[in-house]
């Protein structure tokens, strides 16, 4: 009976381990009426993991990229699980250009002029919510400054 009560509170530990592993400081963001909770990539470790290793992503979540500087950055999906979609913010959220994503790919996408942000969702989330180039992604005043 001790053996099994250690063994599943190692297992509990473990799993509580993996789940907190992905944990990163969050922003609030917002796609006219919908909610976005992005996980903030504003450091270059961050940006270099970005979703690396991700087996789900829940439907309003995402990751926000913060670059230190403006320019035609790009996103690739190495050691990536799931399909994403990115869209590439200017400096006052409006998207410039959408992207999709395939996972484990080596492909390069990237923004159509010069950016200061990316935000990964789901495969296909702004398309289901009828966002297009042009559109404004609200919030960004409160993301921190790239480091």
């Amino acid at each position: 009976m001790n053996a099994t009560r250690g063994f599943l509170r190692c297992a509990l530990v473990a799993a509580a381990s993996t789940a907190t592993a992905f944990a990163a400081p969050t922003i609030e963001l917002n796609a006219g009426m919908y909610r976005i909770e992005a996980e903030l990539a504003a450091t270059g470790e961050a940006r270099a993991t970005g979703l690396m290793h991700r087996a789900a992503l829940p439907a309003h979540r995402g990751m926000l990229f913060v670059f230190p500087d403006r320019r035609q950055h790009c996103m690739w999906m190495r050691n990536t699980l799931i399909p994403l979609s990115v869209a590439f913010l200017d400096d006052g959220g409006v998207i410039v250009n959408i992207e999709e994503m395939e996972p484990q790919t080596l492909d390069n996408h990237c923004a159509a002029k010069p950016v200061r942000y990316a935000l990964e969702m789901n495969a296909g989330w702004f398309r289901k919510k009828g966002m297009a180039p042009g559109a404004r992604i609200g919030g960004l005043d409160k993301a921190p400054l790239a480091r």
